[in-house]
């Protein structure tokens, strides 16, 4: 979909559930060489910029309270696109993974920086195994930020 000159991919298949999408800046949209719809939950794309080659992936890991199979097929996914993507390209996953990496390293300190909120849990035990597997960052924690721009949503009597 082409919106006021930038592009827009999405991948999703019951309007209202699930679903993810990339869009482009207008300078960037020739760049893009590939786009991969994986499945409702994330997808893929290729650009190509001054020679280097960035692969990024929007994704949504299914949410806590669904079928342990659900998200072990959603990792299992990811990690057959990420292994896919050569040792000498670029990668970037922009997510909503579900879980929570806490405020604490723990035993991740190399790829966790120690700017999270709150505690982990299953999820973000999940997603820093991920990153420590592919030797990725979890980049969000690597600088300090206000409270309002780490939590996401708040109520009388919680806050994640």
């Amino acid at each position: 979909m082409n919106v006021d000159g930038y592009k827009l991919w999405f991948s999703g298949v019951v309007k209202g559930k699930n679903g993810v999408g990339i869009l482009i800046d207008r300078e960037l949209r020739e760049s893009v060489v590939e786009v991969r719809w994986v499945n409702d939950r994330f997808m893929v794309i290729k650009v190509v910029v001054r020679g280097s080659t960035l692969n990024v992936i929007s994704a949504y890991a299914p949410q806590t309270g669904l079928a342990e199979e659900v998200k072990r097929r959603f990792w299992e996914a990811l990690d057959e696109v990420v292994r896919g993507i050569l040792p000498t390209e670029k990668l970037f996953i922009r997510k909503d993974f579900s879980g929570h990496i806490g405020s604490s390293t723990g035993d991740y300190g190399e790829v966790h920086g120690g700017f999270g909120f709150g505690n982990k849990n299953e999820g973000g035990t999940s997603l820093l195994d991920f990153a420590r597997a592919f030797e990725l960052v979890i980049v969000n924690s690597m600088f300090l930020k206000r409270e309002e721009h780490l939590v996401t949503f708040w109520s009388i009597v919680a806050k994640t």
